[in-house]
């Protein structure tokens, strides 16, 4: 089945999906910090999904998916395109699932991510992210091989998996006035909004991007998805190019905005979470935080949720960040 010809995902996919992954995922903590609290001028609830099976959110996405394909799409095998995460996500739920799995990545992929990609038993092939179109590879690999294709963002079971992320933390904090929440493919802010709105929650969601990978942000005030060339930034779990149509449409209607941070942020935000929270995030996982503390939005005297998106980092890369 083609993702075109899939529903829109709604506030009860959501709820479905909690109750799949019941058991399979993580329910990640919710950290506070005293200094974050000060530092913001909010009471400050961050959900660590860089605590999540796989490293990151990426893996309530995929398993969800994977539990919605027939026995005989499960047997065929499970294709993905993925800078890492996904392509993590995607190897341990086809492993959960008894699938054979394949996953496209970049050759200049995090080696970490693509270790960890073989190691949960995924076939990796390889390409360049400047001159070679991942998705045109991926659907060639799909139709020749038979095997159904997962992508990281653009399918109405992986938005409705990731949203599962906010919900348990709107589910632990209620009272939530904003929710910062990283922006790629545009899945988790997706799947975010829509926790929200199964919730009943007045919680303003807020998507973050890179400065210099704002495709988002551009679409939203374009009215009108709009396409960037490869952007460069630290943060390279979310290096999109731009939304797809399904992310787009409901960011577009529900999003409260989109606010982005700089590299050199991002790393601040990044120092800080090892400094004073011990704990390890890639710099797409700090991007809420970035955002929270330099998008703009007054959120003083707030209950404020950041979205940790994940932490798998190469650690002499990590090392590098930290003594910069």
């Amino acid at each position: 089945m083609h993702t075109a010809d899939l529903p829109v995902p709604t506030p009860q996919d959501v709820l479905s999906a909690a109750q799949r992954l019941q058991g399979a995922v993580h329910r990640t903590p919710v950290l506070r910090s005293g200094m974050a609290d000060r530092l913001l001028g909010a009471q400050v609830y961050f959900k660590c999904e860089s605590l999540q099976r796989t490293g990151s959110f990426k893996f309530r996405g995929a398993y969800n998916a994977l539990s919605l394909l027939s026995a005989e799409q499960r047997e065929r095998g499970v294709l993905a395109f993925s800078a890492g995460n996904h392509a993590q996500a995607i190897a341990l739920a086809g492993r959960l699932h008894d699938a054979p799995t394949l996953v496209v990545m970049p050759e200049d992929a995090a080696a970490s991510k693509m270790a960890a990609t073989r190691q949960y038993g995924a076939q990796v092939v390889t390409y360049n992210r400047h001159t070679e179109d991942r998705e045109a590879i991926s659907r060639q690999l799909a139709r020749s091989r038979g095997m159904a294709l997962v992508p990281p963002a653009e399918h109405p079971h992986v938005i409705a998996g990731q949203g599962t992320a906010a919900l348990e933390l709107l589910q632990d904090v209620p009272r939530l006035d904003h929710l910062f929440v990283p922006v790629g493919g545009g899945a988790l802010l997706a799947g975010s909004l829509l926790a929200a709105q199964a919730l009943g929650s007045a919680c303003e969601v807020h998507g973050v991007e890179p400065e210099a990978a704002n495709d988002a942000q551009q679409s939203l005030r374009a009215g009108a998805i709009v396409r960037i060339d490869q952007p460069r930034t630290i943060a390279d779990g979310v290096q999109a190019n731009a939304l797809g149509p399904l992310t787009f449409e409901l960011i577009r209607r529900h999003a409260e905005g989109i606010v982005t941070a700089s590299d050199l942020q991002l790393l601040h935000a990044l120092r800080f979470l090892a400094e004073r929270m011990k704990i390890v995030v890639e710099p797409s996982g700090a991007l809420a935080f970035a955002g929270a503390q330099h998008g703009g939005v007054d959120i003083r005297g707030k209950h404020v949720g950041i979205l940790i998106s994940g932490g798998n980092v190469d650690l002499p890369r990590y090392a590098r960040f930290l003594a910069d």
